[in-house]
C-alpha cells in the first residue's frame, strides 16, 4: 500500500482544518454541520453491494486490481451510496464523478474520507468505520469510472415472478379465526422476514420468509392482502384468508427498492399494485392478485432545478381516494407523479414540482391531501390530490422524518399533521384544515422540543389522546432506547419519558434502540420495537394509551432485529 508522508499529510491536516472556516469540499454548494444520526440514516447498507458490475479501466486514475475494485465497490454501496448515489452524480451528498475527483488526488481525497468535513461527510477512519488501508482503496475507487448495475426490464420482472398459489386455488373466504384488524405485520431486517403477530393474543401467527430488510407492508384496499417488499426490491404477497396467513406469489422488480402500494379508488379496490425502485431508478404497476407486471416507468430527467439527474430513487407511494392514481415521488428530482392507473395503454401523469430529496410522508385526517418530507431540502410538501396540484411547501427543521405523520386535533388550531426530525430535536405540527381554519393552513403553527435529534417515527390515533415520538438514531443509548409521548391537549407540558427497553429486560448488552410506534386497531394500545443486533436479543414491548405503561413484552427466538410494525387496520385505512 502507498503510504502517505507526513510532510503532505501535515499539509492535508492543515487543509482538512482550515475547511471548518471554508468548508473542505469536492464541489461547490451549501454545507451543513452533519450530526451523528444523519450518518447512521444516510449509511444504510444497500442490496447493490453484491451485484456484479464491470470495472472501467481508466487511464488517468490509480492502479487496482480486480480484488481491489470488487471490496470497494462493496464499501462504497455500503456505507456511500445512500448519500452520493450509485453513479457517484451526487444526491444528499456531493458528486464522486472522475472529472471532479482526478483533479484532487490521492493523497487529498484520504484526508477527505478519514477526517469528514462540517459540509457533511463523515470521518470514516478517525471514527473508527474504516481502516487506513480501506481509506486509501476508497480514494483510489472514486477516481475510477463509477461502475453501473445492470437495468430491470419487464421480462426480467416477470421472469423473477412465481405464482405458488393461484387465484382459483386460493380460499374463497376467510378460513381462519384471527381478528385480521387486528393483526400486525413485523419487520424482521435482518433475517428477511416479517412475523405475523395476532394483537389480540400477543402470538405469533406465522413467519413469513421475505426480501432483505422489509422496508414497508402495505394492505389491499379489501383488508385480506398483505404487500411487503424488501431492500432487494423482492416483494411478497401474503393472503391472510389462509388458515396460517402466507405467500401467494412474489417477484422481484428491481435490485433495490422502498415502496410498494395498491390500488384504493372504489370500483379498484385491489386490482393493480405498485412498486417504487431505487434502482433502476423506475416504477412498476403490476396485477394484484397475481403481480404481474404490466407497465414499467422510468423516473429519469430533470429536477427541480432543471438540470438532468440520471437516478431519481423513488421514495414512497400512497393511493389517492379520490381518483384511480398513484401518488409517486422521486426523490432526486423532487417530482410528484400523479399516476392515472385506469388505462395503461395510454398512461396519463400530472407531475407536479415540490422541492428535492422527498422521502416519506402521509395524507391529512381527511385523506385528501398528502404531505410528504423533503428531507435533505428541511421542506414539507402538500399535495392536495383532489385537484391534483401543490398546495403549499412548508419550511420545518433540519431533515423531516415523519414516517406517514400522526394527525389530530389541537385545541388552537384545530386538526393539524406532526413531524419529528433527524437532525433537530424538533417535533413541528402543521395545520390543515383550509375550510373552518383558513388562516393555519399549511401552516407551521407549533414548535416543541423532544428528546434530540435521530427521531424516525411520530404516531397518534383518533382515540389516543398521546403523541408517541421516538429517538432510535440517537447516539445517547439513554435516548435511543426510550420515547417520549406527550398530551395532545397540554403540549406546553413537555413529554414524558418511557424507558421502553427497561420493560423489555432483555438479557444481553445489545442496543436495544427503540423504534415506530403502532397502534392496535383500537387506539388503546403502543406497540415499540426494541431493537438489537443479529445476535442480541430483541423484544416487541406492548404499552398501555392510557396510562403509559407497559402492558406486554414479546419475546422469541425468532423476533430477530424487529423493526417496522403495520397493524393491518389502521394501514389499510391510513389511520395515523
Amino acid at each position: 500500500m502507498k503510504t502517505m508522508s507526513m510532510r503532505t499529510l501535515s499539509h492535508a491536516v492543515a487543509l482538512a482544518t482550515l475547511s471548518l472556516a471554508a468548508p473542505f469540499a469536492l464541489a461547490d454548494g451549501p454545507t451543513k454541520q452533519v450530526t451523528q444520526p444523519e450518518v447512521s440514516y444516510q449509511a444504510g447498507g444497500s442490496p447493490l453491494a453484491k451485484e456484479e458490475m464491470h470495472q472501467n479501466i481508466n487511464p488517468k486514475a490509480p492502479p487496482m486490481t480486480k480484488a481491489e475494485f470488487d471490496r470497494a465497490k462493496q464499501i462504497y454501496f455500503e456505507r456511500c451510496a445512500g448519500c452520493h448515489g450509485v453513479l457517484r452524480k451526487g444526491a444528499t451528498g456531493k458528486p464522486l464523478t472522475p472529472d471532479i475527483t482526478l483533479g484532487k488526488g490521492t493523497d487529498y481525497l484520504k484526508v477527505f474520507i478519514a477526517y469528514g468535513s462540517p459540509g457533511g461527510m463523515p470521518n470514516w477512519q478517525t471514527s473508527g468505520e474504516m481502516s487506513e488501508q480501506d481509506v486509501d482503496l476508497m480514494a483510489r475507487y472514486i477516481q475510477q469510472e463509477p461502475p453501473t448495475p445492470p437495468e430491470y426490464s419487464l421480462a426480467d420482472i416477470e421472469k423473477s415472478r412465481k405464482v405458488l398459489i393461484p387465484v382459483e386455488q386460493r380460499p374463497k373466504q376467510k378460513m381462519n379465526k384471527y381478528n385480521l384488524d387486528n393483526v400486525f405485520s413485523v419487520t424482521l431486517r435482518d433475517s428477511g422476514e416479517v412475523a405475523l403477530i395476532d394483537g389480540d393474543t400477543k402470538q405469533i401467527i406465522n413467519i413469513v420468509k421475505t426480501g432483505y430488510a422489509v422496508h414497508i407492508s402495505r394492505l389491499s384496499s379489501s383488508g385480506r392482502y398483505l404487500y411487503v417488499i424488501g431492500r432487494d426490491a423482492k416483494i411478497n404477497l401474503i393472503d391472510l384468508w389462509m388458515d396460517k396467513p402466507d405467500t401467494v406469489a412474489e417477484i422481484k422488480v428491481g435490485l433495490e427498492a422502498r415502496s410498494v402500494e395498491t390500488s384504493k379508488f372504489k370500483g379498484w379496490e385491489d386490482k393493480v399494485a405498485v412498486a417504487g425502485t431505487y434502482w433502476p431508478p423506475q416504477y412498476v404497476i403490476m396485477d394484484g392478485d397475481t403481480l404481474k407486471p404490466r407497465k414499467v416507468v422510468s423516473t429519469r430527467g430533470m429536477t427541480v432545478d432543471n438540470e438532468y439527474h440520471p437516478e431519481p430513487r423513488v421514495a414512497s407511494i400512497v393511493a389517492s381516494h379520490f381518483k384511480p392514481e398513484f401518488v409517486i415521488n422521486a426523490k432526486e428530482t423532487g417530482k410528484i407523479m400523479m399516476v392515472d392507473y385506469s388505462d395503461l395503454t395510454n398512461l396519463k401523469t400530472t407531475t407536479i414540482d415540490s422541492a428535492k430529496f422527498l422521502h416519506d410522508g402521509g395524507f391529512d385526517s381527511t385523506g385528501r391531501y398528502f404531505l410528504v418530507a423533503a428531507n435533505a431540502s428541511n421542506k414539507i410538501a402538500v399535495v392536495d390530490t383532489k385537484e391534483d396540484k401543490l398546495a403549499a411547501l412548508v419550511d420545518v427543521g433540519k431533515i423531516p422524518h415523519p414516517g406517514r405523520g400522526a394527525n389530530f386535533v389541537h385545541p388552537k388550531f384545530g386538526p393539524v399533521w406532526s413531524t419529528s426530525h433527524l437532525g433537530t430535536e424538533d417535533v413541528t405540527l402543521i395545520g390543515t384544515d383550509p375550510v373552518k381554519h383558513p388562516q393555519y393552513a399549511w401552516k407551521v403553527v407549533g414548535v416543541f422540543k423532544g428528546q434530540g435529534g435521530g427521531s424516525l417515527f411520530i404516531k397518534t390515533h383518533p382515540k389516543s389522546k398521546n403523541l408517541w415520538v421516538d429517538t432510535p438514531l440517537n447516539p445517547d443509548a439513554k435516548v435511543s432506547q426510550s420515547v417520549a409521548v406527550y398530551d395532545i391537549n397540554n403540549l406546553d407540558k413537555g413529554p414524558e419519558i418511557v424507558d421502553i427497553a427497561g420493560c423489555a429486560k432483555l438479557s444481553d448488552d445489545g442496543a436495544k434502540r427503540v423504534v415506530q410506534p403502532e397502534f392496535n386497531k383500537n387506539g388503546d394500545e403502543v406497540w415499540f420495537s426494541v431493537w438489537s443486533a443479529k445476535n442480541k436479543e430483541s423484544a416487541i414491548v406492548v404499552v398501555d394509551d392510557k396510562t403509559r405503561k407497559c402492558k406486554t413484552v414479546i419475546k422469541d427466538k425468532r423476533l430477530i432485529t424487529p423493526t417496522g410494525k403495520f397493524n393491518v387496520h389502521n394501514t389499510q385505512h391510513d389511520v395515523y
